[in-house]
């Protein structure tokens, strides 16, 4: 018997990426949280000098990333999911990639201001 299977195949590699990217985002919110029970951010001052630095500025980016495909991983499964009409899953999937785009953006505009 031969099976014959379609599909994207997503799976695996999907599933993979949204563990790392759980991992980065763990990783970095317990070094904000250590920084912040720390008294690292108590004042604008602190905070800044604590953004300021290459290596948190670069955390932060992976942190932002690591969220925005993680969300996109996920949300991209309940379109494909629950969404039969093609025309508006295809829809759904561009407004969703946009809203994260700019999130990004947004977010590293934000990042790069300190």
């Amino acid at each position: 018997m031969n099976r014959i299977i379609v599909g994207a195949h997503y799976g695996l590699k999907d599933w993979l990426a949204q563990r790392i990217s759980a991992i980065v985002m763990a990783t970095y919110s317990v070094f904000i949280g250590i920084a912040l029970a720390s008294g690292g951010a108590a004042s604008y001052e602190s905070w800044r000098a604590l953004m300021s630095g290459s290596v948190t500025r670069f955390a932060t980016f992976l942190f932002i990333v690591s969220v925005c495909y993680h969300a996109w991983i996920g949300v991209r499964d309940i379109w494909m999911d629950y969404v039969n009409s093609v025309a508006v899953r295809l829809t759904l999937h561009v407004l969703t990639i946009l809203g994260l785009v700019g999130c990004a953006g947004w977010a590293v505009q934000i990042l790069w201001r300190l």
